[in-house]
């Protein structure tokens, strides 16, 4: 996950963007991948970080951290530590998290059935 550098065009185009835009603003929070693989195996109730990595096998360590602080920053995840040895930590959808659920539901509707339809038409027809 590179970060852009704060006086870049590209920085500042993003920000204009999101202060005017919030469909912007929304997709700069949450946009990505794992950020949304991560709210969707949290929709079902809190995680440890290592029932995270096992239920997102393709993600690094590193990754899901960055994306795990990203989250807790922008108030989409909660995280508890709890005072054990060793320390067990869950993460848990803050209920702004989980007012992102009709969204990813409807994400991975749309995205199944789109996925449905562009191979159909990848598909070579076979008529003489």
């Amino acid at each position: 996950m590179s970060r852009i550098k704060a006086t870049s065009t590209n920085a500042a185009n993003r920000k204009a963007l999101s202060e005017e835009c919030a469909e912007i603003y929304a997709i700069n929070t949450i946009g990505g991948q794992w950020p949304l693989v991560i709210c969707s195996w949290l929709l079902n109730g809190k995680l440890r970080f290592s029932e995270l990595k096992k239920a997102i096998p393709t993600i690094t360590e590193r990754m899901l951290t960055l994306h795990l602080r990203k989250l807790e920053e922008n108030r989409i995840v909660s995280r508890t530590v709890y005072p054990e040895v060793p320390p067990r930590v869950e993460y848990e959808l803050t209920p702004v998290g989980y007012e992102l659920k009709p969204v990813i539901r409807q994400l991975e509707k749309w995205g199944a059935r789109h996925k449905a339809e562009s191979s159909r038409k990848a598909r070579p027809s076979r008529t003489a």
